[in-house]
């Protein structure tokens, strides 16, 4: 992708950003760069690499899933103001 100084500057412009020649010159030359690294980078042919989960080789220890708290649901919801069927019952405040 190649831009100009005008589409830098008319960039600059929409995100509401002063911006003199010199520095979308500056702008400019930042940007290819940019743009040329992405192009490199998407030249590499990929189709032999194994997607990954993470960039290092590590296992997450997984413990099993279990209770460790009892069920006080009931003292919770006992200083409530209301409650219908084990749900606290709050003011409507939208319409």
């Amino acid at each position: 992708m190649t831009l100009s100084v005008n589409d830098v500057k008319r960039i600059a412009d929409l995100a509401y950003i002063e911006i003199n020649d010199v520095e979308a010159k500056e702008t400019l030359d930042q940007l290819s760069g940019i743009f040329d690294l992405i192009e490199t980078m998407q030249a590499v042919d990929t189709s032999t690499v194994e997607p990954m989960s993470h960039a290092q080789s590590v296992l997450q220890r997984l413990r099993e899933d279990e209770v460790t708290e009892a069920d006080q649901h009931e003292l919770y919801q006992s200083s409530a103001p209301q409650v219908e069927a084990d749900l606290y019952l709050v003011p409507q405040v939208i319409e």
